[in-house]
């Protein structure tokens, strides 16, 4: 079978009587919601529940997932501990997912976890499960935490669990289990900010219209001001839906808690390519080569023969007509675990052919940013490439004719000039690309600086 269904619920422990002795009735909307939501997961009859929780053990490069036959936790900490649940693990399932991640050069599986026991991120929705099934949980269960790794390597976790679920033929559900903002009122438990009430507004509209690309894409400051605690919870649950057509209902939201709390249901309805939003992890995740195309190919040769001989690539046979007969400035990023691992590129032409210009910078990516040591041999399967073939700048009066997502900048200022690609992860405003492009050059003030803009063709 596969991924059957997937629910995005919070996990408040005032939620559970025995914990809230009455002030749970403040939040009546999410109670119903979340009985809702338990129903749906029941009524599909799953044969496994996989729980992903912000509280299970986490770490900064490295997604855990609970090893053993099983786990149990109370609401003792919360001055219930008559409250206890205990949850039977498919192992089978478990070590599917680390087989993937292992075979990805993905960092997550069953290594690490310390406390075992069930957290609150786990038991509140397990709760209300067990509650709507008659109270007993009648499935296995995985357990998730997550980690400081950036949103698109938690929503490509995602893209390996759904292809462990379709090896395995499992009937799965998935509970995202996560409060949105903890900044939505001055007399909240964590006061207010501007950004929260945003924030879960962005939320509740992406994940009512399933719109995981989006999502994904909302990296950056604001997010983190908002101080939620579910998005990473989100995006491994898209992931698992990564390429499905999904029916979406928001059930509900409240904030009267001074914390965000949302519900929304989401039913799979089919295959539907659009709704690839990381393909080139996909393609990663498949098979180490295929898929990519020729520009990243060619750069990933070049930087593997460098770091392996210590010489550079001779121009290979056989090359597309466009990485020969372009001139062009070009970039080439590495990633290792999401995180960035160099960056080198030229803003023009500096080569005979295009080529010839991916060559020269896929080394100097691996082998010369002065921001990180080389690129050693062993780092080498875990390190993702793009490349970005950079049109020709143009003169801009203002910042009103840039957008964040199709145009990179260039700001200069005498000799000091500083470049900033477009679309690039925690980059969400003009101002704030200008500004890093601006500090990357030295340059004190925009009084008196050229800007210019560019166009890129990005090649994963």
């Amino acid at each position: 079978m596969s991924i059957v269904g997937a629910v995005m619920v919070p996990h408040p422990p005032l939620a559970v009587p025995e914990v809230g002795r009455g002030s749970e009735r403040q939040i009546k909307e999410t109670l119903e919601a979340m009985r809702e939501a338990a129903r749906f997961v029941n009524g599909l009859k799953p044969e496994t529940v996989l729980v992903i929780s912000p509280h299970s053990p986490s770490f900064r490069d490295y997604i855990h997932i609970s090893p053993g036959d099983g786990a149990a936790g109370s609401f003792a900490r919360f001055g219930a501990g008559q409250v206890r649940l205990a949850v039977r693990y498919d192992r089978q399932l478990v070590e599917a997912i680390a087989a993937a991640a292992e075979r990805a050069g993905f960092p997550a599986g069953t290594d690490g976890g310390g406390d075992s026991s069930l957290d609150h991120g786990v038991l509140v929705p397990l709760v209300f499960l067990r509650d709507e099934a008659g109270g007993e949980l009648p499935y296995n269960m995985v357990r998730m935490g997550l980690s400081g790794l950036d949103y698109k390597a938690h929503y490509r976790l995602g893209t390996l669990v759904q292809a462990s679920v379709n090896a395995l033929g499992r009937r799965v559900c998935v509970v995202a289990s996560g409060d949105l903002s903890h900044y939505l009122k001055d007399d909240g438990p964590y006061g207010f900010r501007p950004e929260g009430p945003a924030y879960d507004r962005q939320v509740m509209d992406v994940m009512g219209r399933a719109a995981f690309g989006e999502l994904m894409a909302m990296a950056g400051r604001r997010t983190d001001r908002a101080g939620e605690c579910g998005h990473r919870s989100f995006l491994i649950m898209a992931g698992c839906l990564d390429g499905q057509a999904v029916h979406a209902q928001a059930l509900s939201y409240q904030d009267v808690t001074g914390v965000g709390y949302g519900v929304c249901l989401f039913e799979p309805l089919g295959p539907d390519p659009a709704r690839c939003f990381l393909e080139p992890a996909k393609a990663a995740a498949m098979d180490q080569h295929a898929g990519r195309s020729p520009h990243v190919r060619l750069a990933r040769a070049s930087y593997e023969h460098y770091v392996r001989t210590g010489s550079m690539l001779a121009r290979p046979q056989g090359l597309p007509e466009e990485l020969l007969n372009t001139r062009a400035g070009a970039f080439v990023t590495l990633h290792q675990h999401g995180d960035l691992r160099g960056c080198i590129g030229t803003i023009r032409p500096t080569k005979d052919c295009l080529a010839d210009e991916i060559i020269a910078n896929a080394v100097s990516a691996a082998a010369r940013d002065p921001r990180f040591p080389p690129v050693t041999e062993d780092e080498l399967p875990h390190i993702t490439c793009s490349v970005d073939v950079l049109g020709a700048p143009e003169d801009i009066e203002s910042t009103d004719e840039l957008n964040v997502l199709r145009y990179g900048v260039i700001v200069s200022k005498g000799s000091r000039r500083g470049l900033l690609l477009p679309n690039l992860d925690g980059v969400d405003t003009v101002e704030e690309q200008v500004d890093i492009a601006r500090r990357k050059a030295g340059i004190i003030s925009l009084a008196g600086a050229r800007l210019q803009r560019f166009e890129v063709v990005r090649h994963h």
